[in-house]
């Protein structure tokens, strides 16, 4: 294990120079202290859980103090926001501190969200709140624990530090870890500006440290767009399968890489309604949950766009075409799998729409009823689930189809609630559980934000004791309102 002086440098994106980037060092917060950690990071730059206990750490990741090696930059890039292009944006509260190499020789990028103003900050004070920090580090750390593909946070800070939004807040930061935080805007940026000695010398640059094994390919480039379609094929199936919203998935949003990237107004679905908008602000609706799918789809046209200098218009539009078929495959596949299915039948994506159907108006909690599911005998498990839908006579039908595709699969009853179980969490970051968290913190109370991201870290275990954050929000926390100032 490491000690926080011992971690090892190397700064490949910052070498690309200041068209890339801008040299800014971060503005120390007040009276630092250490509101929550996650040991699963920690490991990631091999460093002993251990040392986020320490002053160093609080003085490291609040702006206080710096590594000799690390060289801050924000970076520059532009994007798509709510369909509108957005010729400049760029790291306006965050900053890329450097590339640590850990000893299995990967690298991962430290970004300070909520270091002060850049030259990108467009009026804003450049600074991030201690509820949306905490937000961010909560969202973050349980994706990764539900096996959807995400950037990485190490901890969050707090301060004395006044910002104000809607009201006055305290400010914080917290560290992202990626292996990288180049996102579709930055490509976006150096072909809408006709910089495409730039663009050539970021795709290659992105190419060789993130994308090596496209390099032998006759076309590496049209090999990492093609591999850019699978992994958000992949990753949005997971999205939807799971009922995670993102709320903001504008390009620059979108990181080049196919993780979830950049947490603002999330909300995982209570009782699932696929026309579910979590972002206050999306009046439109343009990012609700069953916009993810095709958004995505229009978010990788804008990257395709993007490299046209460099790849036939007629190569990226075939590769384009694969990714709704991908995503159906891959989304068929998670659905089925968390009905408890081994095997694939052709009725199969039928009898999930159906479900979904069913339990469209009927406020079934998304997350207990496959959990649920899994829990008893088949005729059990329905008959205690039957009672949370409208039609009943609709379920009983459904129910009848899924007893009998169960039966095909011939498996004995705890094998397949091990394996369910493996799949359906039984503790999900709801929105009324993050707020609790936050509003304790905000009174200087850290306990409730590291209990939840204890229990969150371990989403498909049952855990002793902490029943009460597996069950449905009250009342007030149904509809809370989640904006982008969040």
């Amino acid at each position: 294990m490491k000690t926080l002086d011992t971690l090892t440098f190397d700064n490949r994106f910052a070498r690309l120079g200041d068209a890339f980037s801008t040299e800014v060092l971060p503005e120390p917060l007040d009276e630092p202290r250490l509101v929550v950690a996650s040991p699963a990071a920690l490991a990631l730059l091999d460093l002993d859980p251990a040392e986020a206990e320490s002053t160093l750490f609080a003085e490291l990741f609040s702006g206080h103090k710096l590594w000799s090696d690390a060289q801050p930059r924000a970076m520059v890039y532009s994007g798509h926001q709510f369909g509108a292009y957005n010729p400049r944006l760029g790291d306006g509260r965050g900053l890329l501190l450097g590339e640590v190499v850990n000893e299995a020789g990967e690298h991962w990028d430290l970004h300070l969200k909520g270091a002060g103003q850049t030259p990108y900050s467009r009026m804003g004070d450049g600074r991030a709140v201690l509820r949306s920090s905490i937000r961010e580090f909560l969202a973050s750390e349980h994706l990764h624990a539900l096996g959807i593909p995400t950037s990485r946070a190490l901890c969050v800070i707090g301060s004395s530090t006044p910002v104000y939004r809607e009201k006055r807040e305290t400010g914080a930061m917290v560290m992202r870890l990626a292996p990288s935080h180049v996102r579709f805007g930055h490509f976006e940026y150096f072909y809408y500006t006709r910089q495409h000695e730039q663009l050539k010398v970021l795709g290659e640059h992105v190419l060789a440290c993130h994308f090596p094994d496209c390099l032998a390919a006759e076309k590496p480039w049209l090999a990492m767009f093609r591999t850019l379609v699978e992994r958000n094929a992949e990753l949005i199936a997971r999205w939807q399968a799971y009922g995670f919203c993102h709320g903001v998935m504008n390009t620059d949003n979108m990181s080049i890489l196919g993780i979830t990237f950049d947490y603002g107004p999330y909300a995982f679905l209570d009782d699932f309604d696929a026309n579910h908008i979590c972002n206050h602000s999306d009046d439109s609706g343009r990012y609700s949950f069953s916009n993810q799918v095709p958004i995505a789809h229009w978010n990788l046209a804008a990257l395709a766009q993007a490299l046209t200098p460099f790849v036939e218009v007629d190569d990226l539009r075939e590769c384009l075409g694969l990714f709704l078929p991908l995503y159906q495959a891959q989304w068929l596949d998670l659905m089925r799998r968390r009905l408890g299915f081994t095997q694939a039948e052709d009725g199969d994506e039928a009898l999930v729409q159906a479900l979904l159907k069913l339990m469209q108006g009927s406020a079934v909690d998304y997350t207990q009823f496959f959990r649920r599911l899994g829990d008893q005998e088949v005729d059990a498990a329905l008959a205690r689930l039957r009672e949370d839908f409208i039609d009943l006579a609709g379920f009983d039908a459904w129910g009848a189809q899924y007893k009998a595709r169960t039966a095909r699969e011939g498996e004995d009853q705890d094998a397949r609630r091990a394996r369910m179980h493996g799949l359906n969490p039984c503790y999900i970051l709801r929105n009324y559980l993050a707020q609790r968290a936050i509003e304790a913190a905000e009174q200087g109370d850290y306990e409730e934000v590291r209990r939840l991201h204890a229990v969150l870290s371990r989403p498909f275990d049952e855990q002793p004791g902490m029943e009460a954050y597996a069950e449905r929000p009250p009342e007030w926390g149904r509809h809370l309102e989640i904006s982008c100032s969040s």
